[in-house]
């Protein structure tokens, strides 16, 4: 498998992956244009503008856009992240071209048409009254929020439903002038790929593009705090956060193999100690998630209100315990948990192309796996162990309660714990 990169000269980087073997590819646009880049007043129009790409171009109807595809036997989807928005399409050999042009057509011709902004503005104040029945959703936006407050990267994706109410077709078109730059746009695509087609059928779409300069985006702050939303739920939704490395931080992975270890899989400490021993919690879970400048060390688990605080006090016991006495095979094993995960989940060619996206979004390069799969063997215990001090150190970090919280303890109650 080879990676290939190429640029155009308004800025627009190309990234393909050929995978032999394959008879089909994915392919996509991935724009480095998400939550974080939105400002107050536009929160949430990332993730609009996402779904009002497939209602119309200048040359397709919706309707036109689903059958181009479906008529192949092809899937076309999107999604907004905090960082980035993404347009990808999985088809066969054969239509890969057919692919890349409907994906060109609804990143750069929108029509915004009034009837359809109505339409879909509707669908999403239904998905985000839909999140805000959700529990195990919602939380993770206020626990989001008290990590960062009043900056764009606290505020949740989808937006407010005041702000998607008042959405207008020219702050759409804003924010497409303001984000959307040939510069901030990675073309992306793996499987069953010819580089030099795509790069030529790259040029044609995108080369009259016009290179402009995005504004810088605001820097993540860490704070830290506490969200409780008191309600007669049957559990109680509880979230800890502590500040974790970026991407490009060179623990970036030695943070990812602790909250593997930590609670990562049916092994690990919290899953054992909190599920299978006491028996506080059905679901309980670790991890880190990573933004360019910042990251979040999270801890979920639903609990009863009777035992909320007892499993509130066992987290905080145990990831300070787990500072002084993890042991080799713990590590060893969060180590083959994340080589598995990362190479089964690349036999994907959706996969493939996401990570091609992403890496040369972060580093510019796209790191060989052989390179990643060192850098992961690389950590040892005494890496862990430092990590684990340093997290438990850090400070009284966020969290966000969800439910009868009557029983449920304060933050400074479990930053005491921790640092203990």
């Amino acid at each position: 498998m080879t990676v290939q990169f190429h640029t155009l000269a308004n800025g627009l980087r190309i990234v393909t992956e050929h995978m032999p073997g394959l008879k089909s590819a994915s392919i996509g646009i991935w724009v480095n244009a998400g939550g974080r880049h939105e400002r107050i007043e536009q929160n949430g129009i990332a993730h609009f503008l996402e779904h009002m790409a497939f209602k119309g171009t200048a040359t397709r109807s919706a309707l036109q856009i689903a059958e181009e595809i479906e008529d192949v036997g092809g899937y076309i989807n999107a999604y907004t992240s905090r960082e980035m928005t993404a347009y990808y399409a999985r088809v066969l050999e054969a239509d890969v071209p057919l692919a890349l042009d409907i994906i060109a057509d609804i990143v750069l011709n929108p029509v915004f048409d009034a009837r359809e902004l109505e339409v879909e503005r509707g669908v999403i104040l239904q998905e985000i009254g839909q999140v805000l029945d959700t529990p195990d959703d919602i939380v993770f936006d206020w626990l989001q929020e008290a990590a960062f407050p009043d900056q764009p990267l606290g505020r949740t994706i989808l937006g407010p439903a005041e702000r998607v109410s008042a959405f207008s077709r020219d702050d759409l078109s804003t924010f497409v002038e303001e984000r959307y730059a040939p510069g901030e746009m990675i073309l992306s695509a793996a499987g069953a790929v010819d580089h030099d087609a795509i790069v030529r059928a790259a040029e044609a779409l995108f080369g009259d593009l016009r290179a402009r300069t995005s504004q810088p985006v605001e820097p993540a702050r860490f704070s830290g705090g506490e969200f409780r939303r008191d309600r007669q739920l049957e559990q109680v939704h509880f979230t800890l956060a502590l500040e974790s490395p970026g991407y490009r931080d060179p623990d970036i992975y030695t943070a990812q193999i602790y909250a593997t270890a930590l609670g990562g899989g049916m092994s690990s400490r919290l899953f054992q100690e909190l599920r299978e021993r006491r028996g506080l919690c059905y679901t309980i879970f670790s991890q880190a998630g990573s933004y360019a400048d910042s990251g979040l060390m999270t801890v979920y688990a639903g609990t009863s209100p009777d035992q909320i605080r007892g499993l509130a006090e066992v987290t905080a016991d145990e990831m300070r315990r787990f500072a002084t006495d993890m042991t080799e095979a713990e590590i060893a094993r969060a180590r083959a948990q994340m080589k598995a995960g990362l190479l089964m989940g690349l036999e994907s060619p959706s996969a493939r192309a996401e990570r091609l996206a992403r890496l040369l979004s972060i580093w510019g390069r796209v790191p060989d796996l052989d390179e990643t799969v060192a850098r992961i063997d690389a950590v040892s215990i005494d890496d862990v162990s430092r990590f684990a001090r340093d997290l438990a150190g850090a400070g009284r970090g966020a969290m966000a309660l969800y439910g009868p919280l009557k029983d449920a303890p304060g933050l400074d109650d479990l930053a005491g714990r921790l640092a203990a």
